[in-house]
């Protein structure tokens, strides 16, 4: 059981009474509604940022594994820790060919995620597979725990007919119905008012047992969807988590010039609802944090925001140069002492559950899968081209069967012109 150090991190956050009113000290004075049960003063006095302590950072360990309070260690069974671990790998193998893959011409775009996969693996290892999760786009390692393959990665990468997308989304805009994972959209922010109406459908279900999770960047944080789903998902009280991934920049815009606040937790009481922040360098405090905010919600139809504090080591995409906005210097102090992968070695170690031989034949062995996959997917026929019609109706609209059969006579008319021995007909 988690000790209740987490728990009195939410108090700072307590949501208000259900009623809103000034202390009226008779029934003739006028009663002020929307605010909490507070009272009158006779001076202005001005309340300043610096007059709010700072949320503080739980962490479980430090950058040598040591575990820093022995009531917060997770306790996690060694199959459970070797597969975040391996999945955490994994991972970083991943976005090390595929984005050497797009530099090669071999697909068109790439998002990486170094420095941030303790925060998929901690926080996936949480939650009930039966949550339902609206991610952004930096959220591969949620996928890889919950089954998805190394094939259907890389087979949405290319978008070749046997991408459960069908070819229809650019790369890195996973998606997959059987394991909860709504598809990924570049449009930032969409997904987070769309995980607060689902959480609201949950909670309207008898006997629910479900969370959903919104996943988003501090970039995001600054987008009107965002603010408008916190402000609906405290007045509706949905059990919804508002997974925060402040990894220090929103493509070349540091933090410091997105806000002036604490940070994105800090938020929370302004709309009325809980908050947590971790260290998200560290996967066994995003799994103790991440189990007590799903708890919270689920038990309170609450929704909390949950701050994972970590570092974007990679660029933003393929179409960024982050050399250009920060320094080398501060890129080495997180790819080492802070790295999250490093961070979990060590604690492995001291339990005496890393073997070194075994995780490098491990390595080896999955890059050697990740490229011949690679060579396979990247040789698959494309969708067929009608497939672009089809999936946003349930039954195909007179005005799209009209410009589907001028497509099919267009082509058919300059069939030498398009590549279509590429496409599955």
């Amino acid at each position: 059981m988690l000790s209740r150090n987490i728990f009195n991190l939410l108090k700072r956050a307590k949501l208000p009474p259900s009623k809103f009113y000034t202390t009226s000290s008779t029934s003739s004075e006028p009663l002020y509604r929307g605010i909490r049960e507070t009272q009158f003063t006779n001076k202005p006095t001005l309340l300043m940022p610096e007059d709010y302590a700072p949320i503080p950072i739980y962490r479980v360990i430090d950058s040598e594994g040591n575990v820093l309070d022995s009531s917060q260690e997770p306790n996690l069974s060694k199959e459970v820790l070797q597969k975040c671990f391996r999945d955490m790998v994994t991972i970083n193998a991943l976005d090390k060919i595929m984005y050497e893959s797009q530099r090669q011409g071999r697909i068109s775009f790439y998002m990486t995620n170094f420095g941030e996969e303790a925060s998929h693996l901690g926080s996936a290892a949480a939650l009930s597979n039966e949550d339902i999760i609206y991610a952004q786009y930096r959220e591969a390692g949620v996928l890889l725990w919950r089954g998805w393959t190394l094939s259907q990665f890389i087979d949405q990468l290319y978008g070749n007919v046997d991408d459960e997308g069908k070819g229809k989304q650019m790369p890195v805009h996973y998606g997959s119905k059987k394991l909860n994972f709504i598809t990924i959209s570049s449009t930032l922010s969409t997904q987070v008012p769309q995980a607060v109406g689902s959480a609201y459908a949950l909670k309207r279900m008898p006997n629910n047992q479900r969370i959903v999770v919104a996943y988003f960047g501090d970039g995001a944080s600054s987008e009107g969807d965002v603010h408008a789903a916190l402000n609906f998902a405290a007045t509706l009280d949905c059990p919804v988590m508002f997974f925060v991934r402040n990894n220090g920049y929103a493509i070349s815009t540091p933090v410091q010039e997105q806000y002036r606040g604490d940070g994105i937790a800090s938020r929370a009481s302004g709309y009325g609802m809980a908050a947590l922040r971790v260290d998200g360098t560290d996967m066994l405090a995003v799994y103790n944090a991440t189990k007590v905010a799903r708890e919270y919600c689920l038990k309170n139809n609450k929704p909390i925001i949950l701050e994972s504090m970590q570092y974007r080591l990679g660029h933003h995409s393929t179409s960024d140069d982050s050399s250009v906005y920060r320094s080398t210097e501060e890129l080495e102090i997180w790819n080492t002492k802070e790295h999250p992968i490093n961070k979990l070695k060590n604690y492995m170690i001291k339990k005496g559950w890393f073997n070194e031989d075994e995780e490098n034949e491990f390595v080896k062995n999955i890059r050697r899968q990740i490229m011949n996959q690679n060579q396979q997917s990247e040789k698959k026929l494309k969708p067929d081209w009608r497939e672009t019609f089809y999936d946003v109706y349930d039954d195909l609209p007179l005005n799209l069967r009209k410009q589907l059969n001028e497509m099919e006579q267009h082509v058919k008319k300059y069939e030498k012109n398009y590549p279509l021995k590429n496409f599955k007909s």
